[in-house]
């Protein structure tokens, strides 16, 4: 498999993630895993961009504005790269802030003030019927200073992704059809 293939499949699997925690933050547990499986995918991403393949190198994230004119504003590789920093920028700090906000406790790693540790038995006591933490002790934290990055940095995250398909749907039709694995079409015969 190639290393674009590669990328496309990796693209598609954190996409659908992303996806599925955005929507997801009152579905208690699940939000958390989908948040800890997002942090491994970035270390994923992080791991093949040693492979050395030039596709996946994190240079691609690098803004380059060398050859950038205003004729060719558009189609100049500036855009896309600004954009995949900002959502990397974002992604990176939405992911930590929630893993910052759990603290491990979804791994029985850690413990707030007052609680015991997490374990099979103490799951609907520690994160409650409805997906909320249970106790007083631990609601302060979705709405402190973290949460509020946490969810700031969540919908900035939305917004950025929503800019980055609008242009390569605009701009860059072919490496849209392609990470949508939407054949290409083929110039009549």
């Amino acid at each position: 498999m190639s290393a674009m293939h590669r990328l496309r499949l990796y693209h598609a699997a954190l996409a659908v993630i992303v996806i599925f925690a955005f929507f997801s933050p009152e579905w208690g547990r699940l939000h958390l895993w989908l948040g800890y499986g997002v942090g491994a995918m970035i270390l994923v991403r992080l791991l093949l961009a040693l492979t050395g393949a030039r596709q996946l190198g994190l240079s691609r994230f690098y803004p380059e504005f060398h050859g950038l004119k205003l004729d060719n504003l558009f189609a100049h590789p500036v855009i896309s790269r600004v954009l995949l920093m900002s959502i990397a920028v974002a992604l990176i700090g939405v992911t930590g802030t929630g893993i910052a906000m759990d603290g491990g406790r979804l791994f029985g790693l850690s413990q707030s003030p007052g609680r015991a540790p997490a374990s099979a038995t103490q799951g609907v006591e520690q994160y409650g019927e409805e997906g909320d933490e249970g106790g007083d002790e631990g609601e302060g934290e979705e709405d402190g200073p973290l949460g509020e990055a946490h969810e700031l940095l969540g919908n900035l995250l939305m917004g950025l992704v929503g800019a980055h398909v609008a242009y390569l749907i605009a701009f860059k039709r072919p490496v849209a059809r392609f990470m949508l694995f939407i054949p290409s079409r083929k110039p009549p015969a």
